[in-house]
């Protein structure tokens, strides 16, 4: 039986156990040299999944830029040239929130209406499923701090990227559950695998100001290791602004893969956080609960782990050719945005150069 299931009974734990089991730091249990093999690992699959959506990921920026109707210098046909955005890109993504947001969070606060399955001879499941629609809404609402905020966050940038994601944890440090929007750059897997459930890795990129990652040693959840000076990691960071400056973060990477640390031919799931510049290891826990786990007909060996999955994709239409990136207005729109911004400019110049006047008399003008 594998070593981290030895001695302990499976249908005995208790789900404060569980919660201890799934939030224990198993880096210490490891050898330096596993160590080094297993970040090593990490980090080769990361770089792989990011390199396989780089033609992806530099769109992104162009498609923000269209919706923000951001301005460069132009020069040409002459300095101070015209300059119009059009917001096509902008409206379009205004109109599916502002009708996708009530649907989703009702000004009644029934986020969550559960169903019943089954027949309900005398009304217990109804009323159940009632307790239950009542409790998970109140935690969206008031137990998660910023998920009305990061829903409506969420349901702006959806439309004009494509795709984006939202973490749920349990935070042993405060307590609760909690949730956080992700920004589609910042979740990091294949381009071309099939869905979060059954791809092998899941990178999340984290940029940490050294003081976060001081008070996380300082709790024990990561290992008390040495950093060094936190390096901006070009291509990862948001900006190069936060190059030059004195609060440069780490770039943590939180992978969600599997190891097999027993040595007995099958890869659990795990979480594996290491610091992406040093190459450090700051924590591996495991990411399964108890009654996951299915044992062979024996009862003694594992036959597979159903792994706890903590993200959740919004997808705003399949990607034709595809892949896991879905698409949205940046692609449907896009050109057409631009060739608007074109003909409008060429017309506010055009008009600017007939108002001006200019030339000279050609009456009588002889030229050899």
């Amino acid at each position: 039986m594998n070593s981290q299931f030895q001695d302990m009974p499976m249908q005995e734990e208790t789900p404060t156990q569980d919660i201890e089991i799934l939030t224990e730091n198993l880096l210490d249990t490891l050898k330096e040299q596993k160590q080094l093999e297993i970040v090593a690992a990490c980090k080769e699959g990361f770089e792989e999944d990011l390199d396989s959506r780089s033609e992806w990921e530099s769109n992104i920026d162009d498609w923000i830029a269209l919706a923000k109707q951001t301005k460069e210098d132009k020069t040409y046909p002459w300095p101070g040239a015209s300059n119009v955005k059009y917001p096509l890109v902008a409206t379009a993504a205004m109109q599916f929130a502002a009708r996708s947001y009530p649907s989703l969070v009702p000004s009644n606060g029934k986020i969550v209406n559960s169903v019943v399955i089954g027949k309900d001879l005398d009304g217990s499941k109804y009323e159940k499923a009632q307790r239950v629609s009542t409790y998970m809404s109140y935690q969206f609402m008031h137990e998660m701090c910023g998920w009305e905020e990061d829903m409506d966050k969420m349901l702006m940038m959806l439309p004009i990227i494509g795709t984006m994601f939202k973490k749920t944890w349990y935070d042993k440090t405060e307590d609760k559950v909690k949730s956080k929007v992700v920004l589609p750059k910042n979740i990091v897997v294949n381009y071309w695998t099939t869905s979060l459930e059954e791809t092998e890795r899941i990178s999340e990129v984290i940029y940490m100001s050294p003081r976060l990652v001081k008070e996380k040693q300082n709790l024990g959840i990561y290992a008390d290791v040495e950093l060094g000076d936190p390096v901006g990691s070009p291509g990862l960071m948001p900006n190069d602004a936060a190059m030059n400056s004195n609060t440069v973060p780490y770039t943590i990477i939180e992978q969600h893969t599997f190891l097999d640390l027993d040595d007995d031919g099958y890869a659990e799931p795990y979480i594996v956080t290491f610091e992406y510049n040093s190459g450090k290891l700051l924590r591996i826990s495991r990411r399964y609960h108890l009654d996951d786990v299915e044992l062979k007909a024996d009862e003694k060996t594992i036959a597979k782990i159903k792994p706890i999955q903590m993200y959740t994709k919004f997808g705003f239409i399949p990607n034709p050719d595809g892949s896991f990136y879905d698409i949205g207005f940046g692609v449907l729109l896009g050109p057409i945005n631009e060739s608007v911004n074109t003909l409008i400019n060429q017309l506010v110049d055009s008009g600017h150069l007939h108002n001006l006047q200019s030339g000279f008399i050609g009456k009588s003008l002889r030229l050899s």
